[in-house]
């Protein structure tokens, strides 16, 4: 009876304990998973409602931290900016912020130069950080990208500085000569001669303030909304007729040619204005006695055609280095040329825009010494081109001249069409210029 009885009794010992263990077990268990996890602070639910929303939807790069610096939740922005890498905020100043805010609970913000990611040039990151806390344990950090605003205002402040130096020499030269007029007044001959300089320098000043004005339409309108088919060669004619005297007066032979019947769809007065402006510069830098070329031609592309319209001159040449800048408003390769030509820097920087705003572009091929061919691309106007096929073969149905049938080149047009069309490039006056029975296209 002692054996069984003391066995009983162990057994309820043990069973006591066992009890007791598993209360203990149970009542542990619970109390870990109540308790916050490295692992926990990083899934959704730790987020108030709706905070996951909103993040998506800013276009501010996002970070939620918790009370241990861990990374909750953070956008695509923000690992692209190199903000978040291994679950960490890796920028010091923002992480200090952050536990400034999380101790104090004010919001903070603060504005950064950081090292861009990958360029190898140490170009500068322009952000802007504001540190607010989200709820009672998390902190949200908002980034925003400042670098193209600064940019931008670097770029206003450098063009609102040239547009003040470049107005304040005529403007000064006048006020100058008329002071030297003034006292001359009883020089017949120095005043002729001061008022000579005067006009001159009233000249540059109006084709300045033009320049200005055709600037800023072309980077404010879109020239889409007025835009037709734009035949070329009408365009070659008309940058042809406003270069003559100037070509004239240096003996230049300006020849036009290529593909006829190339139509182009935009704007007729900007792309006259962009073909003038590079007309006109192969004209002012190119010597005495030389010879400027204009050539179009179509080019297929599988996005569409593309038609390229290339003037070539035989002048001083672009150096590597000033070729990529040569397009930047106001810049001169050679400022003292520049001024003794009349130019204004303004020329290359219009024809940029004009050829972006029409979805083209324009490139420059240039060896010092030798001249330089800039080639303007731009699309072209199929539309145009077809209504006008269809409506040359109703023509030809009715028993009109120059039938599809006949010695037609590429284009559609016979012999005596494209003789016909090409010399609508010239005016009566074909001394000026001549016509290029092979025109070739630089690079």
């Amino acid at each position: 009876m002692d054996v069984n009885a003391a066995v009983a009794a162990v057994a309820a010992i043990a069973g006591v304990l066992t009890g007791v263990i598993a209360t203990l077990a149970f009542r542990f268990s619970e109390r870990e998973q109540r308790r916050p996890t490295r692992t926990s602070l990083h899934t959704d639910p730790v987020l108030p409602p709706g905070v996951d929303t909103v993040l998506s939807v800013l276009s501010s790069s996002a970070v939620v931290l918790d009370e241990a610096d861990g990374v909750v939740k953070a956008s695509s922005a923000a690992y692209a900016l190199g903000l978040v890498r291994g679950g960490k905020l890796t920028v010091e100043p923002m992480l200090k912020m952050a536990r400034d805010t999380r101790r104090d609970g004010e919001i903070r913000q603060v504005e950064l130069d950081l090292p861009r990611r990958g360029t190898g040039r140490g170009e500068a990151l322009a952000v802007s950080a504001r540190v607010a806390p989200l709820g009672s344990r998390l902190v949200l950090l908002l980034v925003e990208d400042l670098t193209e605003a600064r940019r931008i205002e670097a770029v206003r402040r450098d063009f609102v500085a040239n547009v003040s130096h470049e107005l304040k020499t005529p403007v000064g030269a006048l006020s100058l000569l008329s002071e030297a007029v003034l006292d001359a007044a009883d020089d017949p001959a120095a005043v002729e001669r001061f008022a000579g300089r005067m006009q001159i320098e009233a000249t540059r000043l109006t084709s300045l303030v033009q320049e200005l004005i055709d600037l800023s339409r072309v980077q404010n309108d879109d020239p889409l909304e007025d835009a037709e088919p734009v035949r070329v060669d009408e365009l070659v004619a008309e940058a042809i007729d406003r270069c003559r005297h100037q070509a004239g007066a240096k003996e230049i032979t300006m020849a036009a040619g290529g593909a006829a019947d190339l139509r182009v769809w935009g704007n007729r007065g900007q792309l006259a204005a962009a073909l003038g402006n590079l007309v006109e510069n192969a004209v002012n830098y190119s010597p005495a006695r030389t010879r400027v070329g204009i050539a179009a031609r179509s080019v297929a592309q599988p996005g569409g055609g593309l038609i390229e319209i290339a003037v070539t001159d035989q002048g001083i040449g672009i150096s590597d280095k000033d070729k990529e800048r040569v397009f930047e408003r106001f810049y001169r390769v050679d400022p003292a040329r520049s001024r003794a030509t009349g130019g204004t820097g303004l020329g290359l920087a219009i024809v940029k825009h004009v050829a972006a705003s029409h979805g083209g572009e324009v490139t420059v091929w240039s060896a010092e010494g030798q001249g330089s061919t800039f080639t303007l691309r731009l699309p072209e106007a199929r539309a145009a081109r077809s209504r006008d096929r269809r409506t040359s073969q109703r023509d030809d149905d009715t028993g009109g001249a120059g039938g599809a049938g006949g010695a037609g080149g590429a284009d559609g047009l016979d012999g005596e069409a494209r003789r016909s069309s090409l010399s609508s490039l010239h005016s009566s006056d074909s001394s000026a210029y001549e016509t290029l029975p092979s025109p070739e296209v630089l690079p």
